[in-house]
């Protein structure tokens, strides 16, 4: 019998007072926190203490709930990779999170977890109950309770040990390791979209060139599958660099899950609900392409601006994916 658990994460601030928590039902689920932390670490530590505490029935499969693509595309995509490159990314720079993502590694081995997407305030059950708790122990925390005054939740009824939230690992507790962070997009092992950027002729040097043809149809209908994607969930995600970073319309810096909130709030449900007007493809160099278009949504019309990049894969050219992504409204 499949093991069915929601976890989530919470940080007010990001980063500022965390929780987290994992739920199954009202007498399976366990909650923790610290005075300072992120969203990421909130949602990776909730799956790692969900683990360790179903250890003893580590035979059965077990089923991970997440509304953080971040978590599962770390998880079931990334991991193996960063392993091989001595936990670094694909650009050299140090895997965010890194102490919770070994542990995580090391209790992911010989079990069965799936990872399943589901949209986050949206009335899913479990998902509500796991992020209720987490959202109450960083607003605990944010209040001054004691930790051990705090309601950390019964546990899971096999597990080794009873509740109790688990110390923060040492490379997440100074502050100087929790600036900068980003959420990620994955990086697909999935085949490639159709685009050609040598679709027509172009002359050497012509910042025009990339302008028309199949290359603006095919990274345009490439934009309008991302711009769905807080409707209709991981296809349009996958299209995301694992270091995405969003502009939003007040000029914040974000990266996937503010993105595809904004997206989910701009439409009612269709990809109808929205219309791109292109605008132009700029070629920046044989891997970066610049595109610019309005996009005019159910009750807003917006000027953006994408930056899509295509990376060397162990010698083979990967996937096209969006690094950066701009919103400016249309005064």
């Amino acid at each position: 019998m499949t093991l069915i658990a929601a976890a989530d994460g919470s940080a007010l601030g990001n980063p500022g007072p965390a929780g987290w928590a994992w739920y199954i039902d009202e007498d399976s689920w366990r909650a923790g926190g610290w005075d300072h932390g992120t969203n990421n670490m909130g949602e990776l530590t909730a799956v790692l203490d969900l683990l360790r505490a179903t250890r003893r029935v580590a035979g059965e499969p077990l089923t991970v709930l997440c509304d953080s693509q971040y978590v599962i595309n770390s998880l079931t995509k990334w991991l193996p990779g960063w392993k091989k490159k001595g936990w670094k990314k694909r650009d050299g720079k140090p895997v965010l999170n890194v102490d919770i993502m070994k542990a995580l590694d090391r209790e992911l081995a010989g079990r069965r977890v799936t990872f399943e997407w589901v949209k986050g305030h949206a009335g899913h059950e479990l998902n509500e109950a796991a992020d209720r708790k987490a959202r109450a122990m960083a607003c605990a925390y944010q209040a001054g309770h004691a930790p051990q005054d705090l309601p950390a939740g019964p546990g899971f009824p096999e597990a080794d040990a009873p509740g109790g939230a688990p110390v923060l690992l040492p490379d997440e507790a100074s502050g100087a390791a929790l600036r900068g962070r980003r959420t990620g997009g994955p990086a697909p092992e999935q085949p490639d979209l159709p685009f050609e950027l040598a679709a027509e002729p172009k002359e050497p040097g012509n910042p025009a060139a990339a302008r028309g043809g199949r290359c603006a149809r095919g990274l345009f209908d490439r934009e309008t599958t991302v711009l769905a994607a807080g409707v209709h969930g991981p296809r349009g995600q996958e299209l995301l660099d694992e270091d995405f970073e969003y502009i939003a319309q007040d000029g914040a810096v974000h990266g996937t899950e503010r993105f595809v909130a904004d997206r989910a709030a701009a439409c009612t449900g269709r990809t109808t609900d929205f219309e791109v007007v292109p605008g132009s493809v700029l070629e920046l160099g044989p891997r970066a392409l610049h595109l610019s278009y309005r996009l005019l949504d159910a009750s807003a019309v917006s000027h953006r601006s994408s930056v899509w990049v295509r990376e060397d894969q162990h010698h083979e050219m990967g996937p096209w994916l969006l690094r950066y992504h701009q919103v400016t409204a249309e005064r």
